[in-house]
């Protein structure tokens, strides 16, 4: 029992759990067609369920997964788990069917049906089974409310709701100007640009795959690996101190993990060339700038040349060179994650003179 509790302390490592949870996407869209089987669903769904009834007995586990603030996140995770696995299964399926030459399961499922009394006896069902799931709840679980707010007592850790828990890890690796005004402002308008950028009408009305791989790939990639892994990590990882806690942990109040955070600057003028660095914030941030001016700037056109030609073509200048630097900035979470982590990297551009970091 002790190896397995501390195997998935080690799985939680934030390096292996991002990797892991990375390389899954990967296999999912590699392997659909084996991951669209029924068997994988109900396996997912069981292994689940199996993982949090073992981990119940667990008094540490049972802490973290009870308290009245993340049981909803744990519910969360088996409705994103079977909801993805049930996007692609039914995706599957129709581009198995459009290879055959016959319509999606949405074109044979166009029957129409009133509105009374079908539809509003559904509603009606519906809503008579979430009162009573809500009852239930709030008579079982007391509601997550604390005393008044005291500065000379501040909760450890202190959380955001789940719903901006995203946006808060985001805070550990961009300066607060990035993480809570510029990139949550680009999520909002890259939100609002698709219908626009992208104008292919395939998929407008049922499930396929096929027929638009690089779109949903990127959509999981940014919904489930960079956001809804990150509320996971959130909830159930940090603890005291925004300190990485294993599921299986205690979560020591006391724990102190020493590091040493450098900027790209100190690692390339003190590590690098053995001097001090320069005075003048250009010259001492300049490889930095143009790091940042390469990603955002030369990039984008060296793709066009080759890599993303043909989608270049198909989208003309501005839709691509919008799609390209929107995903760009996407990728920046990710990059920025793996370079705190693994060289310690806290910032690639640090002008504290002009409050700018990136």
């Amino acid at each position: 029992m002790d190896a397995i509790k501390d195997f998935v302390d080690l799985l939680a490592n934030p390096q292996v759990f991002f990797g892991a949870t990375f390389g899954a996407l990967i296999l999912i869209v590699w392997k659909r067609e084996a991951f669209a089987s029924n068997r994988w669903g109900w396996g997912l769904m069981g292994f689940l369920g199996v993982f949090f009834l073992f981990g119940l007995f667990d008094e540490n586990f049972q802490l973290i997964i009870g308290k009245p603030d993340n049981v909803p996140i744990v519910a969360l995770i088996f409705l994103l788990v079977f909801f993805t696995w049930f996007a692609i299964r039914e995706g599957v399926r129709n581009d198995r069917r459009i290879a055959a030459g016959e319509p999606p399961i949405e074109k044979d499922e166009e029957d129409r049906v009133w509105t009374w009394p079908d539809l509003v006896y559904t509603e009606l069902i519906a809503l008579v089974v979430c009162t009573v799931i809500i009852i239930v709840w709030s008579i079982g679980l007391e509601a997550p409310l604390e005393q008044p707010a005291n500065n000379a007592n501040t909760p450890n850790p202190s959380k955001a709701p789940w719903y901006f828990l995203g946006l808060q890890e985001m805070l550990v690796y961009f300066d607060p100007w990035l993480a809570g005004v510029v990139l949550p402002s680009l999520i909002i308008v890259g939100l609002m640009a698709i219908p626009y950028v992208d104008k292919n009408p395939k998929g407008n009305g049922y499930y396929t795959f096929t027929e638009r791989k690089a779109e949903i790939t990127i959509f999981l990639f940014g919904f489930v690996v960079l956001w809804s892994s990150l509320i996971v990590l959130g909830t159930f990882l940090r603890g005291p101190n925004w300190n990485f806690f294993g599921p299986f942990e205690f979560w020591d109040i006391h724990k102190l993990e020493p590091l040493t955070n450098v900027q790209l600057s100190e690692s390339i003028w003190v590590y690098g060339f053995g001097r001090a660095l320069p005075e003048h914030w250009f010259i001492r941030e300049i490889f930095g700038l143009a790091l940042v001016g390469f990603y955002i700037g030369v990039l984008p056109v060296a793709l066009a040349w080759k890599g993303l030609t043909k989608y270049y073509e198909m989208l003309g200048p501005t839709r691509y060179y919008v799609s390209v630097l929107l995903f760009l900035m996407m990728l920046s979470l990710p990059i920025k994650m793996l370079s705190r982590w693994v060289f310690n990297l806290k910032y690639i551009v640090s002008i504290p003179e002009f409050f700018f970091n990136i």
